[in-house]
This record gives structure tokens, sequence and C-alpha cells, in this order.
């Protein structure tokens, strides 16, 4: 299974953000498990850096955070063509639209997100933290 993790989870997860902590720490486990292989967009680990390093308050222990993080993510280019694409695609929101196409072009198995109304258009199946970590318990069985 092939998951493309959207910036949210892990934020939630590297900043202990409640009450969406627990759940997106799972979501990592997965990824440290090597349960589902996850993956992460290259825009989206600039933004998971901007916002480690001011929760942090530290630019090695931000730098030593990506380190790990990129131990246990794969990350996925984003292209010229995934960037135009989100310009006409149906998801509306711009930046979930670009992780929409750069998940398509990919092929991702899904999305999971917090934000899962924002991927109502996308070709790629969003689903909550939990609904993946159901799913992925269901796989196992």
């Amino acid at each position: 299974m092939r998951i493309l993790v959207d910036t949210d989870i892990i934020i939630d997860a590297l900043t202990g953000r409640e009450p969406f902590r627990e759940s997106a720490e799972q979501i990592v486990l997965l990824a440290a498990n090597q349960i589902a292989d996850m993956y992460i967009t290259a825009s989206s680990a600039t933004d998971i850096y901007y916002l480690v390093r001011k929760h942090l308050h530290n630019m090695e222990q931000s730098k030593n955070t990506m380190s790990k993080l990129y131990q246990l993510f794969g990350i996925l280019d984003v292209t010229a063509k995934d960037c135009q694409d989100a310009l006409v695609s149906d998801v509306k929101d711009y930046e979930d639209a670009v992780i929409s196409c750069c998940a398509k072009r990919n092929q991702m198995d899904n999305i999971v997100t917090r934000n899962i109304s924002d991927y109502e258009k996308s070709r790629v199946k969003a689903l909550l933290p939990d609904e993946l970590i159901k799913l992925v318990s269901q796989n196992a069985e």
C-alpha cells in the first residue's frame, strides 16, 4: 500500500498537536514498522521544516527531526506538470490540488489527511488517519 501523507498529519505527530496527536503518531508508526509505504512531497518537506523549527526554536534539532523523518518517509518530487494540472483540478484548494496531482502521478493508493473535505474531488481517495489505520489493520488480518 502506497500512501501520501499530508503535511497536517506529520505536524500533528511532530508537535504533539491535540486532539490529533495519537492518530498521527499511529500513522508514523505504520511507516516506521514498514506496514505501508509512506511518502510526503518535497513541497511538504519545506513546510514541515518551517513549522518544526518554529515549534522547537532550534535549527539543529529541526534538522535532526527532518533527517529522522526522511528515514521513515519517501519524498516525492513535485513537478511543473503537477503544478499546472492543479490549476485546472476539481480540487478547490491549490496546495491540496498539487498534492492530489502528485499522488495520482506517483500511483498512490490513498492520501491521508485531516482535511478530507478538501480532497472530495481528488483523483486519489483521501482517508482520515483513523480510516487508514482501520484499513491497514483489516488488510493485515
